[in-house]
This record gives structure tokens, C-alpha cells and sequence, in this order.
């Protein structure tokens, strides 16, 4: 599917996929912008991927230093050189299979329900389940951070079983707990601050998603494979499903 080019003020560029993604078009997103950060290029500020798009923020100075003495001094715009870097990048000859970015594996403790998951009995009896089972089947899974969005360090994770899906609160929370995990139509995700929100909240983890003081504040990034590590049940029960590599 081709990638469209599109300006975003004087120092940002979006690739876009054109016509519709299909439910693995964040995937691509992904592995290209890890392909992308490979090149580690002093113009390239930050790269953000999305489910269809990766937006890249660039430094017009340095772009304009590789202009200024060549022969395009004159007519060659630093926004213009990023789009020829860009559109070669993406004519690369590198296939789809090498791109291909497997992502770190992570396992985060969560603690499930009571003070923590004030929405899981009411999600799994919507889901035709005991709050025990529905943290057995949220837990065995292996989700993928498809993006980050919505605040700092806020994980999108794909790969939610259909069973459990759940409706947005009808009315949202005021305040939701920093570190809180909560599931919304196909998704699930883990709140990095305390914000307001619509989320079902069936669980925590004391892992911090977003800390300004870590040489990288956000913890995750997309095409990380995570696993949630059942610590405590709603009747106080421990447990530990799941393994780690």
C-alpha cells in the first residue's frame, strides 16, 4: 500500500497510509518507524507512530547546512530535502520481512480488581464470566503496543480477545489513577498520569509508563510485545499466570 508525503507546518512531515490501513496497518507503521530510528540522522528530532500514519519532526537548521554550500543552495528548501530523504528511505529496496520489528518483550505485574480494578466485576459479568476467569483470559495473552498516544506515554495494546471487550464508561471518571489498566471497545491500555477517563478500570501496575526523569520518559514504544502478570485477585488471592523469557 503506498505512503503519502504530507507537510506539517515548517518542520514536520507526516506519512500517511493511502486508502485504509486494515487492522494490521499499524503494524507496518511501526516497523517502518524502528526502521526509521535506525538511521539515527542528526535531522530527525523524534518519529511518532500512529495506527496509519508516523509523524516525523525534523530539524530545519541542520537540513538547511547540508543545503547552503551545494549546488542547490538556492532552490532547494529544507522541507524539500526531507521529503527527498524520506520518499528514498521509502523506496528502499529492503523488504517488508526485514523491517519487520519483533519489539522487546516486557511483563508488567498488575494488580486485578478491589480498590485497583473498580470495573472488573462489572466487566466480566458483562463478558459472562467470574472477575477470576477474566483475569486468567486478559493475563494470557500477549498484546503489542500498536502506538502511543492520548497523554505521554500512554500505550495503545492490540490483541484484546473478543470476549472481553468492553463499552466506554457512559460516564467518565473525573480522575483516573496514573498506572491504572483499563479496557475500551477492542483495546486495552495502562494509564501513564492521573487523568480524567472513560476507560473500564480492571487493574494497576506500580510500573511507571511515563517518568520525565528517565533518560527515556516513556517506557514503552510501538511493537513491544507485553504480558500482564497477575499479582493479586480481587478476593486477595495471588498468582502467577503466564511465564517470562
Amino acid at each position: 500500500m503506498p505512503i503519502q508525503i504530507i507537510p506539517l507546518g515548517d518542520r514536520a512531515i507526516v506519512l500517511q497510509q493511502a486508502g485504509m490501513a486494515g487492522v494490521d496497518g499499524w503494524k507496518r507503521m511501526a516497523d517502518l518507524a524502528w526502521a526509521l530510528r535506525q538511521q539515527a540522522e542528526a535531522w530527525l528530532i523524534d518519529i511518532v507512530p500512529a495506527y496509519e500514519t508516523i509523524t516525523v519532526l525534523y530539524d530545519p537548521v541542520l537540513l538547511w547546512r547540508e543545503i547552503e554550500n551545494g549546488p542547490e543552495a538556492n532552490s532547494l528548501l529544507p522541507y524539500q530535502l526531507a521529503e527527498r530523504k524520506l520518499s528514498a528511505f521509502l523506496e528502499d529496496g529492503r523488504t517488508a520481512a526485514e523491517r519487520e520489528v519483533q519489539g522487546r518483550r516486557i511483563d508488567l505485574p498488575v494488580y486485578y480488581g478491589g480498590k485497583y480494578g473498580p470495573d472488573l466485576e462489572e466487566s466480566a459479568a458483562r463478558a459472562g464470566m467470574t472477575a477470576e476467569d477474566f483475569i486468567k483470559e486478559h493475563s494470557k495473552v500477549e498484546y503489542t503496543v500498536a502506538m502511543i498516544g492520548f497523554m505521554p506515554g500512554f500505550p495503545y495494546l492490540s490483541g484484546l480477545p473478543e470476549k472481553l471487550e468492553q463499552p466506554r464508561k457512559s460516564v467518565p471518571r473525573a480522575i483516573v489513577p496514573a498506572g491504572s489498566v483499563g479496557i475500551a471497545g477492542k483495546q486495552t491500555g495502562i494509564y501513564p498520569l492521573a487523568t480524567p477517563g472513560g476507560w473500564q478500570i480492571i487493574g494497576y501496575t506500580p510500573i511507571a509508563m511515563f517518568n520525565k526523569e528517565r533518560s527515556e520518559p516513556v517506557l514503552l514504544r510501538a511493537g513491544d510485545r507485553i504480558r500482564f502478570i497477575p499479582s493479586w485477585f480481587t478476593d486477595g488471592q495471588t498468582a502467577n499466570h503466564g511465564s517470562k523469557e
